[in-house]
């Protein structure tokens, strides 16, 4: 009667990352990584599938982190040099990348991922992305100088490049 699908990312397995960490650190590093990422992403598919979930996912298995994930393929964001902050509302600290410049898409967020999981499966697929506000509340702001300022900006400048573009993976 009801569609099935998870919530969230799947735990990684400890080959690609360590286990138990909401930033893990990678096994394995250039095109080992990349092949782990996207094993990890079928068995995971595989999995979902196993138990019978009618709307499968990645699993967020190629990202460090949900939203970091993200940032990785926008222009204007600083990973070198990281600072500490409180994300989610204040509850833990973590270090953070910043933004230093306007924001654009290098290219299509997690292409490779969402090519690979849809050709590993026939059930419906779906990919999860962070929302602006998400965003803002895990990096930090060396360029707009207001939350709500940078927030629109994630959700129209760095939308913009690819915003007439065709979806490449079919859900």
């Amino acid at each position: 009667m009801f569609a099935t699908t998870v919530a969230g990312s799947l735990p990684k397995p400890s080959w690609l990352a360590e286990p138990d960490k909401l930033w893990p650190q990678w096994r394995q590093s250039g095109p080992e990584l990349a092949a782990a990422k996207l094993d990890a992403t079928a068995l995971a598919v595989k999995l979902q599938e196993d138990a019978g979930i009618d709307i499968v996912s990645d699993g967020e298995q190629a990202r460090q982190h949900f939203v970091h994930g993200f940032l990785e393929r926008v222009d204007g964001i600083d990973f070198a040099n990281k600072v500490e902050m409180g994300i989610r509302n204040n509850r833990y600290k973590a270090m953070v990348p910043t933004v230093r410049g306007a924001l654009t898409l290098k290219g299509r967020v997690h292409e490779a991922e969402a090519k690979h999981a849809r050709a590993h499966t026939t059930r419906k697929l779906k990919f999860t992305l962070p929302g602006p506000m998400t965003i803002v509340d895990t990096i930090a702001d060396g360029h707009y100088g207001d939350r709500v300022k940078m927030a629109m900006a994630f959700a129209t400048r760095s939308t913009r490049k690819h915003a007439r573009s065709k979806p490449t993976a079919s859900t």
